[in-house]
């Protein structure tokens, strides 16, 4: 995770290696500082997701690189409750934008804060499995792990 002194900034999907997970988070992390526990409350948050317990995770989001749009429909996506899905229409209308669907997917490509923000949770229309970042097979995963936190 990338955190700055306004928040989180970026998280990843879980990866093999710690240095797999950093390569994911990109370029900021060649001006980053290693800091323990500076975000307690996003690492008790995950620990208690692993064991399938799931609350809101209320903690500081840096988004001041994030365009408008992109900022609602992720505030949207944290909307959507732990094993449930939205479609893409749901969370364009849910962002204020009825008719940017194709949008809202764009904006999903480029979540920064998985997990923080689900994207996975965002279906198709047609109630598929449509675009994601770790692949289909990870999000039918979590969508699964999720339908079974109470």
């Amino acid at each position: 995770m990338l955190g700055s002194d306004q928040g989180l900034r970026r998280t990843t999907l879980p990866q093999l290696t710690p240095g797999a997970a950093v390569d994911q988070l990109g370029f900021e992390t060649n001006q980053s500082i290693e800091l323990n526990g500076i975000f307690p409350a996003f690492e008790e948050w995950l620990r208690t997701f692993t064991k399938g317990l799931y609350h809101y995770l209320d903690i500081p989001l840096d988004l001041r690189d994030v365009p408008p749009f992109y900022k609602s429909v992720w505030t949207s996506c944290r909307e959507i409750p732990v094993g449930e899905t939205r479609s893409y229409a749901w969370v364009a209308r849910a962002s204020g934008r009825p008719k940017a669907a194709r949008a809202v997917g764009q904006a999903m490509a480029k979540n920064s804060l998985p997990l923080v923000v689900p994207c996975h949770r965002v279906i198709g229309n047609d109630g598929g499995l449509h675009g994601f970042a770790g692949g289909l097979d990870l999000k039918r995963w979590l969508l699964e792990f999720e339908s079974g936190i109470s």
